[in-house]
């Protein structure tokens, strides 16, 4: 099957994933192209696996200290150039396009009448699932953005609805049997600003922080240890770590959850997804919470014991399956399956 993939990649988390069901669907024997958009090529990190792979501009989210910005992001639409992306796009002899929401890809499947599948956390919220409040069009945003006739939603629960596990790296299966320093803490902000991060970690100088986010260079402060992007690096730190202190995106979350990392999320303010997550997190009692950089929370937190690893199923496997085999409407199977293979150490 020919099949044209669309990657958000304004976050890591989605070109992760997305990494991992792409190597999924290739190895099934598929032939597998990719579209990137939403950063700048210069700007994106080991994508180098995607090859045959295409860079466009797309849509963008701007954010400042922690929140939304969206009179920025209003500024920064570039609607013309997205419709023209969208009617040049070569989609010659594609059997299937699939989304991890991105939003040229998706909107050439609706307009060319190809089908399409949503692959991602937030295909999730399709379904009855935890669900900040938010303003009509941050939910209509959310739903709307990059839209799709079938979906592959992912959540740490399965809420009793149609929902896959996360996707975890296949190299955090074996780290399931590395130890963690328990003072070791592993810090992903990159909402924030660097020095809003130091203020809060200074005072904590009984633990280890290594922080990663709008850093250029590695560089070593005490007790405070700065890391530029290094996929990697990252990978290993949070391996070594005993808890995890983040944006309250899913990908993260879910691989410290896997891992049994004690977790501690900081949700974009204005931003639907992050809130939802926040408020999933302290539903299922998975983690805590700060609405600012608190450094009472936090304190808390320290204190607070680690957490059982969830052991979640290699979810890329059912997707894959399901794929391959045309069960695009016989969702239900595929994520019962995913799910009863959850909690089993390997």
């Amino acid at each position: 099957m020919k099949i044209l993939f669309g990657v958000q990649g304004t976050g890591n988390g989605h070109i992760s994933r997305s990494r991992e069901l792409v190597t999924a669907l290739r190895e099934e024997g598929h032939e597998v192209e990719v579209v990137i958009s939403g950063r700048k090529e210069e700007e994106l990190r080991e994508i180098e696996m995607f090859a045959p792979y295409r860079v466009l501009k797309g849509l963008t989210l701007v954010t400042y200290k922690g929140r939304m910005n969206y009179i920025e992001t209003m500024f920064q639409l570039d609607l013309a150039r997205l419709m023209s992306d969208v009617l040049t796009l070569d989609v010659s002899g594609v059997d299937l396009i699939i989304t991890d929401f991105e939003p040229v890809t998706a909107t050439a499947a609706r307009l060319k009448n190809i089908p399409s599948m949503g692959f991602g956390h937030q295909y999730a919220f399709c379904y009855k699932v935890p669900m900040a409040r938010g303003s009509i069009f941050e939910r209509y945003t959310l739903l709307n953005f990059a839209p799709a006739r079938y979906n592959a939603g992912l959540h740490w629960h399965h809420f009793n609805e149609p929902v896959f596990p996360p996707v975890i790296p296949e190299s955090l299966y074996e780290a399931r049997l590395v130890g963690a320093e328990a003072k070791k803490v592993l810090v992903y902000l990159p909402f924030e600003e660097v020095e809003d991060v130091r203020s809060l970690l200074e005072p904590f100088d009984s633990h280890e922080f290594y922080v990663y986010g709008k850093i250029s260079e590695d560089s070593d402060d005490g007790h405070l240890h700065y890391r530029g992007y290094s996929r990697e690096g990252f990978l290993r730190d949070l391996r070594e770590s005993s808890g995890v202190v983040c944006n309250a995106g899913f990908e993260l979350p879910g691989e410290a959850l896997h891992l049994g990392k004690k977790l501690l999320l900081r949700p974009l303010d204005g931003q639907i997804e992050q809130e939802s997550n926040a408020l999933a997190i302290e539903e299922l009692a998975y983690g805590m919470t700060m609405h600012r950089l608190d450094g009472d929370v936090l304190r808390s937190w320290l204190a607070k014991p680690g957490s059982e690893p969830l052991h979640f199923s290699r979810t890329v496997r059912y997707v894959a399956e399901m794929i391959t085999n045309g069960g695009w409407d016989d969702l239900t199977r595929y994520v019962e399956a995913a799910w009863a293979d959850c909690g089993k150490p390997e």
